[in-house]
């Protein structure tokens, strides 16, 4: 039986075939070229772009912030490198390794896992705030699941607590909260940058790919304070609390001729570098924001009104017999009788019933008109946050005994800085300043006002020297070759709504030297407990070791025979 025949296969049919591998090896090919070649909707940019959401983030690139320095470039607040380390509380609570960094930080059983448990539902949280790099690094080396580390910028301030309230802290995200630091913020900050990186599939950064913007560095900021002087400023005012039991203290030194503040000191005060153990009130700037009433320091102010109506010249004399005025319903009274005293020793000796006699016989208006021109009841302008305009009130009418009050620096408010700006005024012959808490340029104009006199204000600064004599109120004021101006003032703190009998601020207000004034130093002792609470006998001393080691810093020639010092001897009116 023969076998059957194997027919032969049909040319269509192979014809066929090879069309259909054709064709689809073509398609195969078409897909590789839509996905790797060619741009189309679902092509090799799509594709690229879903696989970098997967693995390519944005991220940040922080802001140096600028430097803060006094006015001879001593660094006052600078940036130091830090990192914080993060979470993800979910990759982190499932690895296990929880215990191991509690150890690795230092923190106590359970404290981490607790902390986990409430972030349970979130994908961040902070571990640890600005951790030293090395310190950071040991704990990434563990690399546990879920932990990871931020570079960061921490505020350091070299100067600590002397230079505080001046400059002022930022907080933990590094943003000025107080002082300096947020008055310009927006000058220090700087602006974060922005850069794509790899990470891998814990969120690791494998590797940066290119920066997407860079990072702007804050401006530096120059202050006009000297270091130097602000050290002794607040080793003295320490002092001083200290020895007097005070409950608080403040000092303003400004360079009377510019107007910049040389020194700006209060009691309490805070370390910024110590966030953690900051007590309430600590961090609040006295000088520019807390209000007193002047008393005897406006003295002065009044004697250049009187100057100014023509009725009176230093020389003029006063009986202040027998030591005491009765003004309405009050009987005001001198701690001894003075007989007759001349207008300049009234300053001298502090008399209460010659300054009162003195400003009755003045236009009702022309004590507070004087006062308005030395700046008190308007806000100073240094741009420090939340300092005070003070009070200065003003009347149609005023009654005799708010014109006596008023005259002695009762009925008005001011702060430190703004006492120490009036007096600057006597120093610069009669020109009002603008204070400032930033160095001015040697070039820029200054925007002074003439408010007083030339003649005037050199004749009341002379009538000040008399008041650092032997027979004046502020002899422990004097400096050894210099000449020294200035006025006492002790004042009853005001306690529900009335004065305290037993609790008293006590100042000094002074200029150095007398020939050329350079400074203008204002010392408040805040409630000096004991026996020893006058202006004369605890704030004055304070304004003689500041002024006499300021001047030396600022190689100020002496102004008199260290002789003349001794004595006391004064050249006011010949009788002084």
């Amino acid at each position: 039986m023969s076998g059957a025949a194997i027919s032969p296969v049909s040319p269509w049919r192979s014809h066929l075939m090879a069309t259909f591998i054709t064709l689809l090896f073509g398609l195969l090919v078409w897909r590789v070229l839509s996905l790797q070649v060619l741009d189309s909707d679902r092509g090799y940019a799509f594709l690229q772009d879903q696989g970098e959401a997967r693995y390519v983030r944005s991220a940040e690139i922080p802001a140096y912030r600028g430097i803060v320095s006094d006015r001879r470039g001593e660094p006052l607040a600078v940036s130091t490198p830090v990192i914080s380390l993060w979470a993800n509380p979910q990759q982190l609570a499932e690895s296990g390794r929880v215990a191991e960094l509690e150890s690795a930080l230092g923190l106590e059983d359970g404290a981490l896992t607790q902390r986990l448990d409430n972030y349970a539902k979130r994908e961040f949280m902070y571990l640890q705030r600005h951790m030293t790099p090395p310190e950071a690094r040991a704990v990434l080396r563990r690399k546990i699941p879920g932990v990871g580390g931020r570079r960061e910028y921490q505020r350091y301030y070299p100067a600590g607590e002397v230079a505080a309230h001046v400059v002022g802290m930022t907080d933990v995200d590094d943003r000025g909260i107080e002082g300096m630091e947020l008055a310009f913020e927006d000058w220090l900050k700087g602006a974060s940058g922005r850069k794509q990186v790899i990470k891998d599939l814990h969120g690791e950064v494998v590797r940066d790919i290119g920066e997407l913007r860079a990072a702007r560095p804050g401006r530096d900021l120059t202050l006009s304070i000297d270091l130097r002087i602000q050290y002794l400023a607040h080793r003295e005012l320490q002092r001083a609390v200290a020895s007097t039991g005070a409950k608080a203290g403040t000092v303003v030194t400004l360079d009377s001729r510019t107007g910049e503040v040389l020194a700006l000191v209060n009691y309490p005060t805070y370390n910024p570098n110590g966030r953690g153990s900051l007590k309430p009130g600590s961090t609040r700037n006295r000088a520019l924001t807390d209000l007193f009433e002047p008393g005897s320091t406006m003295k002065p102010l009044t004697l250049v009104a009187a100057l100014e109506s023509g009725l009176y010249a230093p020389d003029t004399l006063i009986d202040t017999s027998p030591g005491r005025i009765q003004v309405g319903s009050k009987v005001l009274l001198d701690p001894v009788n003075y007989g007759e005293l001349s207008v300049a020793r009234i300053v001298a000796k502090s008399s209460q019933v010659g300054i009162v006699k003195i400003a009755l016989q003045l236009n009702e208006q022309a004590v507070w008109q004087a006062f308005s021109r030395f700046g008190l009841g308007e806000n100073p302008g240094t741009g420090f946050p939340g300092e005070s305009a003070g009070v200065l009130p003003f009347r149609d009418r005023w009654r005799d005994i708010e014109r006596a009050t008023l005259a002695y620096g009762y009925g008005l408010a001011v702060t430190p800085l703004q006492l120490a700006r009036a007096y600057a005024v006597l120093a610069n012959d009669g020109k009002l300043v603008a204070p400032s808490l930033l160095r001015l340029e040697k070039a820029a104009a200054l925007d002074a006002r003439q408010v007083v006199e030339p003649g005037i204000a050199r004749q009341v600064l002379e009538v000040l020297h008399g008041v650092t004599s032997e027979e004046g109120t502020a002899r422990s004021a004097r400096v050894e070759g210099y000449g020294v101006a200035g006025k006492t003032g002790t004042a009853h703190k005001v306690s529900n709504g009335g004065y305290a009998d037993d609790r008293y601020l006590a100042f000094f207000a002074g200029i150095a030297p007398v020939r050329d004034p350079r400074l203008v130093t204002v010392v408040l002792i805040d409630e000096p407990s004991g026996d020893r609470y006058y202006g004369g006998e605890v704030a004055a001393p304070v304004f003689s070791r500041i002024t006499e080691g300021a001047l030396r810093l600022l190689n100020v020639v002496p102004d008199q025979p260290s002789s003349a010092v001794a004595s006391g001897r004064s050249t006011v009116g010949g009788d002084a």
